[in-house]
């Protein structure tokens, strides 16, 4: 047996049992997997997967323990794999990260600046995409950190911890009714066209859960998973926004210098739809280069390396914040 079969098996089972969309992610061919898994069958004794005719039609009670099996295996050899980076390189490499746009644009750039600065041989790739596939590329070996508000904690996979907490604002044009009004009420924002994030991104669980607490249904009128979408159309007259805080500082900072004469304005909505915690996660029982742990901390204060060491040895599953 060889680590090419291992990869093929659990190649397969990741695409839904589809051997040539297995081929296709694994940059081989077809007939080739489909070998592979067989000899592979073979030498243990047992049948993977059940078959009708040629075609996998699904998993069979010894392939589940085969397939964990070789998930610890694979996960060892990319440890394996960092440990010698780490030392053969010292502090260069690559730094995958995972994470949705909303932090990719507004949280990380910083943070990734500093990581560069105190690491100038380590490059960085980011990979955005939804709560639930950011979770899915630290699942897949695809990145080693991922940021995200929502979905992370669902994953046994996954350590994840706090990083830090955020709410959601209003995004008014400055003669907008609600712009002058003192306090604003679920019921009047609900009486409001609204256009806000898409319901898997940036705390949208927090929004609806806030709506449907007060029996309110509001009337969504855009759905997004940019922020600068949300403000466009929201300057546009389309309805107001529900954004988050961390999106809007330009709105903020352009409030402070010119007043609330046109443009737009924002409020603080906290009290309305609650706090939001953003996650910073890891695969369970990964090796961590040092570079990993520095970027963590400059993610947040509350985050240190003993800490997150402790987490991905199984001893600290959350803190607090």
């Amino acid at each position: 047996m060889n680590l090419h079969q291992f990869r093929f098996v659990q190649e397969a089972a990741r695409r839904n049992l589809n051997l040539t969309e297995a081929a296709k992610a694994l940059h081989t061919s077809q007939p080739g997997v489909s070998k592979a898994i067989i000899e592979l069958e073979e030498e243990l004794g047992i049948d993977i997967f059940a078959r009708h005719g040629k075609r996998l039609k699904r998993i069979t009670e010894p392939g589940q323990h085969v397939l964990k099996s070789i998930e610890l295996i694979l996960r060892e050899v990319n440890n394996l794999k960092r440990i010698g980076e780490q030392y053969s390189s010292q502090d260069s490499g690559t730094l995958s990260i995972a994470t949705t746009h909303t932090q990719a644009r507004y949280v990380l750039p910083e943070k990734v600046a500093q990581l560069r600065a105190a690491f100038p041989k380590v490059n960085v790739s980011l990979h955005q995409g939804a709560p639930d596939q950011v979770a899915r590329m630290l699942i897949d070996d695809v990145a080693e950190i991922g940021i995200a508000t929502e979905s992370l904690s669902n994953y046994s996979e996954l350590v994840t911890l706090p990083c830090y907490e955020w709410q959601h604002v209003l995004v008014l044009p400055a003669d907008h009714p609600l712009a002058l009004k003192e306090h604003v009420t679920l019921e009047d924002v609900a009486a409001e066209p609204l256009i806000t994030y898409h319901p898997s991104f940036t705390g949208r669980t927090k929004i609806d859960q806030a709506f449907e607490a007060r029996k309110l249904e509001p009337r969504i009128s855009l759905e997004a998973i940019d922020s600068d979408v949300i403000k466009t159309y929201v300057r546009l007259g389309l309805g107001i926004g529900i954004a988050a805080e961390m999106a809007v500082t330009d709105v903020v900072e352009d409030m402070e210098k010119n007043g609330a004469r046109g443009g737009l304005v924002v409020r603080p909505a906290g009290y309305l739809f609650g706090q939001n915690v953003t996650r910073v996660a890891f695969k369970r029982s990964a090796y961590l280069r040092n570079f990993v742990f520095t970027f963590a901390e400059f993610l947040s204060s509350r985050l240190n390396r003993a800490l997150i060491a402790k987490a991905m040895e199984g001893h600290v599953n959350d803190y607090e914040l």
